[in-house]
């Protein structure tokens, strides 16, 4: 069993800044392929980024490229979200999510946190 617990949401100008947390819990987290995806009002849950468990090969939503960066440390059994330049489309709630499968999609998500929002203002 693995328990994610998300924070760092809040309200922000556009063009400003958020650095998301996650924190883990479980005894093989560290094994676990992590990552973020967020959810506005009336649309799906969707990607926008993950990590390997080693840190390695990150990957992002294109409409995030160049401004999020997601991060882990295993010794802390964290992962973090890093935004950069937000933009009002930018608004939702973001979810931490872990897999132990190759690849990160809302079908083979693990474990869910309960989620933080994010919000943006123009």
């Amino acid at each position: 069993q693995v328990q994610l617990v998300e924070s760092g949401g809040g309200l922000v100008q556009a063009g400003g800044s958020l650095r998301l947390s996650c924190a883990a819990s479980g005894r093989t987290v560290g094994t676990y392929n992590m990552g973020w995806f967020r959810q506005a009002p009336g649309n799906e849950r969707a990607f926008v980024a993950a990590i390997t468990w080693g840190g390695r090969s990150p990957d992002y939503v294109d409409s995030v490229k160049g401004r999020f960066t997601i991060s882990r440390d295993n010794a802390k059994n964290a992962v973090y979200l890093q935004m950069d330049s937000l933009k009002p489309e930018d608004t939702a709630v973001y979810y931490c999510a872990s897999t132990r499968g190759p690849t990160m999609r809302y079908e083979t998500v693990d474990y869910w946190g309960q989620g933080t929002q994010v919000t943006v203002s123009s």
